[in-house]
């Protein structure tokens, strides 16, 4: 779709007439004739192809005089996949922006935490995506207004606070310019009988919402090894749907999460509901929700000893974290032993030093400590040898002085470098927190037990070295060929017997 960082506009036309709905979030496709801009699957009847203009960005559609699509809500689409499969400048931008950084940081925070230049993020994002860090992060807020507006009945100064808007003037005049509609024109818009402006949630701060995913998404490894991983009081299987704490900017939220035939269904109760786009980006960033699966299984199932599973269960994700710090710890926790065990670990962590909080309709009962809480931590309550507490203790003290960085906007290969040279950290260790929680998706793990138990059964390589040059073949994808190898095991990480979709 993209030669270089340019649309490729004959594939862009033709993914536009088709209404292939892989291409969403891709791209955006504008109308000349209409001033609206689409997502590719809009099932509007396509305008002639001279009187369409395709972009990389809702905010470089917005910047252009486009305004969305009433019917197909472009705005709502999945997150290009080229911003998790990517670990330059532009992709690292991207997912801090995501995050919600330029609304607390301002650009110059942005820039700081990637280690450039105001004006070389600028350059970049513009010439890439046609639109700068202010323009991006305002098409979000928007979004995040909108999402408000349709579903709760707050008051609209209190939306456009909690969207991010410094003003309630800013606010009207983005949702006109963006909507081409009143805040108050949009609510009307929404409402049904009986359930004027999408309702009153039973529990304040409370939303509920659906999280779009490219087609085909098999929930059983990514709902199955979280729920199998889970930590008491952090996170459950409940009611059908996988719930855990969130440690957010401006408080902490509660997210239940459900799959479904067509998306995964969002419950979010927040403290503070300035916090609600961030937890969106990071629910869907948990779930690897803007992942590519065609792309994915077309360049596994390449492989002749690969390609029985793909067919077998196509769209496996790669299960993410919310928190990448509580990951690296996790990992620690989990160095060679049961899975039961590091859950043992890590609930007597929680217990000690996590932040308490309510929950009224479940079990959990913390945050997951913070590196800063940790830190002060006595690593003699650890059931674990001492070599393992150093690592520990060296770990947490990184994470907390500010000498480990392992966020979003992290740079995957100098994160892993710093990681193998801390104590006790080998391939596996810094192979899983890149996989899992920086989000490379070509992290492998040959020295993975299962990971080696599922290619002696398939007939591959079974040793590290052998195996990690079969695996050259997989690339950029590898992270996603560890999920298809460990799927061969009938471990609990793999099943999620109550799921029926």
């Amino acid at each position: 779709m993209r030669t270089g960082t340019q649309l490729d506009r004959e594939h862009c036309v033709r993914a536009a007439q088709s209404k292939d709905a892989r291409f969403d979030g891709w791209f955006f496709t504008a109308v000349l004739t209409t001033g609206i801009y689409c997502r590719p699957s809009c099932p509007a009847v396509p305008p002639k192809a001279e009187n369409m203009a395709f972009y990389p960005s809702a905010a470089a559609c917005q910047q252009a005089g486009f305004r969305a699509c009433k019917r197909c809500r472009p705005d709502a689409s999945p997150g290009s996949p080229e911003w998790n499969r990517r670990a330059d400048l532009v992709a690292r931008a991207m997912r801090l922006i995501a995050d919600g950084v330029v609304d607390r940081e301002g650009v110059a925070g942005l820039a700081t935490r990637l280690g450039y230049s105001t004006r070389q993020v600028q350059r970049e994002l513009l010439a890439e995506l046609g639109a700068g860090p202010l323009a991006l992060a305002r098409a979000q807020r928007a979004q995040t207004a909108r999402l408000l507006v349709e579903t709760t009945q707050l008051p609209m100064t209190e939306i456009a606070f909690a969207a991010g808007f410094s003003s309630i003037r800013t606010f009207n005049d983005t949702v006109r310019e963006v909507f081409a509609v009143s805040p108050s024109g949009l609510r009307a818009r929404t409402r049904v009988p009986g359930n004027p402006a999408g309702g009153t949630p039973a529990t304040p701060g409370t939303l509920s919402l659906r999280l779009p995913f490219r087609a085909p998404l098999n929930p059983h490894n990514l709902f199955g090894h979280l729920a199998a991983t889970a930590v008491p009081g952090v996170e459950e299987w409940h009611d059908g749907a996988y719930r855990r704490t969130l440690r957010l900017p401006y408080g902490h939220a509660i997210a239940a999460l459900s799959p479904r035939p067509d998306h995964i269904a969002c419950r979010l109760t927040l403290g503070d509901l300035r916090d609600l786009s961030v937890a969106i980006s990071r629910c869907r960033r948990l779930l690897d929700l803007d992942a590519d699966p065609v792309a994915v299984d077309a360049r596994l199932r390449a492989d002749p000893l690969l390609a029985p599973l793909v067919d077998r269960a196509p769209g496996r994700r790669v299960p993410r974290t919310v928190d990448e710090a509580e990951f690296a710890v996790r990992a620690v926790l989990g160095q060679q032993v049961s899975t039961a065990a590091a859950r043992t670990h890590a609930a007597r962590l929680v217990t000690a030093h996590g932040k308490p909080l309510d929950d009224p309709e479940g079990g959990l009962t913390h945050l997951f400590p913070s590196p800063e809480a940790l830190a002060g931590a006595d690593p003699g309550m650890l059931a674990m040898p001492r070599a393992r507490r150093t690592t520990f203790t060296t770990l947490v003290r990184g994470l907390a002085e500010g000498q480990l960085h392992l966020g979003i906007g992290a740079d995957w290969a100098e994160a892993r470098t710093r990681l193998l040279g801390l104590p006790g950290f080998g391939p596996w260790t810094a192979g899983v927190i890149a996989m899992r929680a920086l989000g490379d998706p070509d992290a492998f793990l040959p020295t993975d037990l299962g990971v080696r138990r599922a290619a002696k059964k398939l007939g591959l390589p079974a040793t590290p070295a052998a195996l990690t040059a079969r695996s050259e073949g997989w690339r950029p994808w590898r992270a996603y060929a560890v999920q298809y190898l460990w799927a061969t095991d009938n471990h609990p990480i793999n099943f999620l017997p109550t799921y029926e979709g």
